[in-house]
């Protein structure tokens, strides 16, 4: 075990502006430079400090001929710590561990959660022999939240994640869909496990309202278990193998299924589009302004540049 370990190596997965493109919506993500500049304040290159910061890291003794897996877990406590029993467990998967310290609930998901895990992840990846198609990330409660954005905004990065008690519905102003080629990306080739204890009913019901969710968006690769006998914990040893061995039990989505729904999708969108149009043809600027905000914030990365093209029309047809 590796405790308290520093990192120094950056990445430009992990800056301000590459977080807010993949990770809010576009208009959000298009005025964040001059909100930030409004305030007062300069935006970094990034967002964290890395000699300032400390994690814990667990390294299984035997490297797996393919490579080590990694998962990057992302805590609702503030301390870096592996949780109980899990060691033996990545030891027989192959699979490196690590978690930041300062990274729990009450740090703030955009400015320190999220870069904290994309950094730890790309450290990692540089000083040990990784199998790329073994990169998670993973969380527990408040956590697997976070993972579920991260998963969902950097599928080129991670290939799955294990969302332990916390899940989260996709398509809203909370977790938009990231730009349109990491969204497609995340369609046909992450996987997703959800694993929560039997008797934790409201994340239960969390992760029913957050699968239906993925599936209403073409999201497929999906896997869920609950534990039996066990309330809001963290998994143990035995839940933890088998979401990791779901992980790698990817099967192919179904090509024609994922055709299919994607093209609901896009009927969808090209008719919201059509009524902002409309509004803004008629002279309905603010109307327009609304909805395309609307619209912004259902489809997200989906809908742009086109959204951003049509949020500079309605703001010239708009009267002073």
């Amino acid at each position: 075990m590796l405790r308290d370990v520093v990192f120094a190596d950056y990445t430009p997965l992990s800056g301000n502006l590459e977080l807010a493109r993949r990770l809010l919506t576009p208009l959000a993500a298009a005025t964040l430079p001059q909100r930030v500049a409004g305030s007062g304040k300069r935006l970094a290159e990034q967002p964290i400090e890395l000699s300032e910061e400390r994690f814990i890291v667990y390294v299984p003794a035997a490297p797996p001929r393919q490579g080590y897996g990694l998962l990057a877990f992302v805590p609702p406590w503030p301390e870096a710590s592996l949780p109980p029993r899990w060691a033996a467990t990545l030891d027989r998967q192959g699979v490196i561990f690590v978690s930041a310290a300062r990274s729990g609930n009450d740090a703030s998901v955009l400015a320190r959660r999220e870069p904290l895990a994309l950094l730890a992840a790309h450290n990692l990846m540089q000083r040990y022999p990784v199998d790329p198609e073994r990169v998670y990330v993973g969380g527990f409660s408040g956590g697997a939240r976070v993972a579920m954005r991260l998963a969902l905004g950097y599928p080129d990065l991670f290939r799955g994640a294990i969302l332990n008690a916390g899940s989260d519905p996709i398509g809203g102003a909370e977790i938009p869909l990231p730009p349109r080629d990491l969204f497609m990306r995340f369609q046909s080739s992450t996987r997703i496990v959800y694993v929560t204890g039997e008797r934790d009913d409201p994340h239960v019901s969390d992760d029913s309202v957050s699968m239906q969710s993925m599936r209403h968006w073409c999201v497929f690769g999906l896997e869920s278990f609950t534990t039996p006998f066990v309330g809001h914990a963290v998994a143990d040893a035995a839940a933890l193998s088998r979401a990791l061995e779901a992980l790698r039990a990817r099967t192919p989505t179904d090509p024609d299924k994922l055709a299919r729904c994607r093209s609901t999708i896009e009927s969808e969108l090209a008719k919201s589009f059509q009524r902002v149009e409309a509004l803004i043809a008629g002279g309905r600027g603010t109307e327009a302004e609304k909805l395309l905000h609307q619209l912004d914030e259902r489809f997200g990365g989906l809908a742009a540049p086109r959204s951003l093209e049509l949020a500079r029309k309605y703001s010239t047809s708009s009267p002073p």
